[in-house]
């Protein structure tokens, strides 16, 4: 994990090592004042030399001056070196992410993800300043001040040591205690974050069923969550500082006690006693810090094991060493295909031994219930999820031969759940190709019959898109998720169930058109309507992750008793596959 981190700070090492430099420099200069304090008590103020005083305040300014200054160096380093880390952790994060399969993905909750790069990392960034500023300082004081009270009084310093083995036992009980907490949260907050993320996406469903209270009521458990188990972790923090609070006031009384004791002895001078008792709180005080520090490393140590995770985690789906980087054409070919989320022992195949041969340019339609792994078995057209057993080809060469890149560039998906981001229809449309021009952009329009709403807008094709196209409708939004797709000039094109919020007089007009404009493409068409698929040249019917019949319309009416049965139950009204419809 700690290599990990390290290779984070690239950019900022210089200003890493510095904070600590100036932080022991500061160190040294504190650890001076006392000694110049007891300089001016003992040959200054007792012997009435009024120069001796002058010239050892004088120094006592100067090294409190230059204190300040490094100080304030390693504060200005420290900020540097621990923003770096914060930029580039979330920058590390959100690439690697971008190379994760859906298998990945299905690893992580999207809420989980967010917490990571977001609270996860403002922890470890503030540990990390931390560590460089204070986790640096605490410990030199110690060492300065210790060192110096040694060569004050020997006997008298043996008080601290007590107190140091005193305070070491007590950290190293209670820091255990808090760690145990603090891992617990961060999964907490995943929940919390996840109920916020569902609540606002879903906010118009949850005013539709008057489901305020409800939603108010799941937050306030997930943050009460959050409240106990701080509040578990700062109730021992809290029963920590006042044994430290007691132990510094005990060595504050011994010293002064025995202080006294050795000073009518003439074994040490009254500055000497000053010095020690400061150095008594320089010590027991940076010990008290070190304590501190150690349950927020305890902290950010459970967020950095999260954020090493997502850095960590490989891809499922990789690139091969020699990739392939042209598709020949859009034919696919399914060969013994099995597929299970869970690629390890555990799990059952979402598709059994699928043996699929479709031609380039044919358009086939793909129909069954939920749950049948409709869209899993188009998602392994793409490389968006790997085969666990058999190959598919497109253009004749197993996809785990292509280059990723290429691959998707040429098989195009629409998924089920379309997603427009904030900017113009313009700036939408070009996800599917960035140099699009604005005639090839209408042009795409045109055959996913987008152009008809567009037109009627007052800004046209410059009109704003909000985040998730919630100002569109859901039959808007999937023609322009359409278009979008056309727009890469793909080879395969799959539409995931992409027309259901579209009126069947409109599905039937974006089907001929893809017949006459693209005819050398390979349509392939998830539906729940008949209507949508009875025209294709092949249906592929699904049940159970398993082909049940594949041929086309007039074949499977014939041969395929779900078929004919589905066909019949629409013809005679009841509309979609499933009673419900719903998503794979």
């Amino acid at each position: 994990m700690l290599k990990v981190l390290a290779e984070q700070t690239k950019g900022y090492r210089r200003d890493s090592a510095l904070t600590p430099i100036f932080m022991i420099l500061e160190v040294v200069l504190e650890t001076m004042i006392p000694l110049l304090m007891g300089s001016i008590i003992d040959n200054g103020v007792e012997k009435g030399d009024m120069n001796h005083i002058i010239k050892m305040g004088i120094y006592m300014v100067i090294a409190a001056g230059l204190g300040l200054f490094t100080g304030l160096m390693g504060a200005k380093y420290g900020a540097r070196a621990s923003t770096g880390l914060a930029k580039n952790l979330r920058k590390t994060m959100f690439e690697k992410i971008q190379t994760y399969s859906f298998s990945n993905i299905d690893k992580y909750s999207t809420a989980g993800l967010v917490t990571r790069l977001t609270t996860d990392v403002t922890n470890v960034q503030n540990a990390y300043q931390m560590l460089l500023r204070m986790f640096v300082r605490a410990p030199a004081t110690l060492v300065f001040a210790m060192t110096m009270a040694f060569r004050i009084s020997s006997k008298l310093s043996m008080v601290y040591l007590g107190a140091v083995f005193f305070l070491t036992i007590v950290l190293t009980i209670g820091i255990p205690l808090v760690s145990k907490y603090f891992t617990k949260v961060f999964k907490k907050y995943d929940a919390l974050n996840a109920s916020v993320q569902e609540n606002i996406s879903g906010i118009r469903v949850v005013k539709a069923f008057v489901r305020e209270d409800f939603e108010k009521t799941k937050f306030g458990k997930a943050s009460q969550n959050i409240y106990n188990l701080f509040l578990k972790a700062e109730n021992i923090t809290i029963l920590m500082s006042p044994v430290m609070m007691i132990t510094i006031y005990t060595c504050i009384l011994l010293i002064s006690w025995l202080g006294a004791k050795v000073i009518v002895q003439n074994v040490m001078s009254t500055g000497d006693l000053m010095a020690l008792l400061t150095y008594c709180l320089n010590i027991l005080s940076s010990l008290m810090i070190v304590s501190f520090m150690f349950i927020m490393l305890t902290m950010s140590s459970a967020a950095a094991k999260r954020i090493v995770e997502v850095i960590t985690e490989e891809p499922t789906v990789k690139n091969p060493e020699n990739p392939i980087c042209e598709v020949k054409d859009g034919s696919v070919e399914f060969k013994n295909v099995f597929f299970k989320y869970n690629q390890g022992d555990e799990g059952e195949n979402v598709l059994s031994d699928v043996s699929l041969s479709i031609k380039s340019g044919e358009t086939i339609g793909i129909i069954g219930g939920t749950g049948s792994a409709k869209s899993t078995l188009v998602s392994l057209i793409s490389r968006l999820y790997d085969a666990t057993d058999g190959e598919v080809l497109v253009g004749g060469i197993n996809v785990k031969d292509y280059d990723l890149e290429e691959l998707r560039n040429k098989v195009a998906v629409v998924l089920q759940k379309n997603v427009l981001f904030s900017g113009s229809i313009l700036e939408n449309l070009r996800w599917g190709n960035l140099n699009a021009t604005e005639e090839q952009c209408r042009e795409a329009c045109e055959l996913a019959c987008a152009d008809e709403f567009i037109e009627k807008l007052p800004e046209k094709y410059e009109t704003h898109i909000e985040q998730g196209g919630t100002n569109v409708s859901g039959g808007q939004r999937q023609r322009l998720c359409i278009a979008r797709a056309l727009l890469k000039n793909p080879k395969i094109l799959i539409l995931d169930d992409s027309t259901s919020a579209v009126d069947t007089a409109t599905d039937a007009k974006i089907r001929q058109a893809f017949k006459d404009k693209i005819p050398d493409t390979t349509k392939i068409i998830i539906a729940q309507r008949i209507s949508s698929v009875q025209h294709a040249d092949k249906i592929i019917v699904l049940d159970e992750g398993k082909v049940n019949g594949f041929g086309s319309h007039d074949e499977l009416v014939k041969t395929n008793n779900i078929y004919r049965e589905v066909y019949e139950s629409q013809t005679n009204g009841n509309g979609d596959f499933d009673e419900n419809g719903g998503e794979d």
